[in-house]
């Protein structure tokens, strides 16, 4: 059975866990125990038969705008929809928190196009963004994500 709950502080070891090969590629940025932690209330994680399978976070950058970011599914449970029913999750929360965008970086273009995001030029992020996460990142300057926005 599949359920989607919020993290709690138990679920740091199985969340970075989880996200490490996606880490050492490059393809998500590291967050320490300690920014999780701090962060915690932002990720919505996948269960299936109590196993991990999945996280996402919606962290909030304004009184209007949010991000979705730290997209991950296990290897074995992709192409089955887990990844899209975190981000619809967290597009919800979004709306019953009065958000009125959502941002996200990415690589899977395609995927978040399919559900109504559309892409913006990266100089429109916000500059804390950029200060906050991207210069942590492995790729920074160079950058080959993709910035997207959807309007909720």
């Amino acid at each position: 059975m599949i359920s989607y709950q919020k993290a709690r502080l138990s679920d740091i070891k199985s969340m970075q866990e989880l996200v490490l090969p996606e880490i050492e590629s490059g393809i998500i940025l590291n967050r320490s125990n300690d920014e999780v932690a701090t962060n915690i209330r932002s990720y919505t994680l996948c269960f299936k038969d109590n196993e991990l399978i999945g996280f996402c976070a919606l962290h909030i950058h304004t009184e209007y705008l949010a991000e979705i970011r730290s997209l991950i599914v296990k290897e074995g449970y992709r192409g089955q929809k887990t990844g899209e029913n975190l981000v619809k999750t967290c597009l919800n929360e979004a709306v019953d928190l009065g958000l009125q965008k959502v941002l996200c970086l990415t690589y899977r273009q395609l995927f978040f196009e399919r559900l109504g995001f559309i892409e913006i030029p990266k100089e429109s992020l916000p500059e804390h963004k950029i200060w906050a996460d991207c210069i942590k990142c492995k790729h920074f300057p160079v950058c080959n994500e993709v910035s997207l926005i959807k309007t909720l």
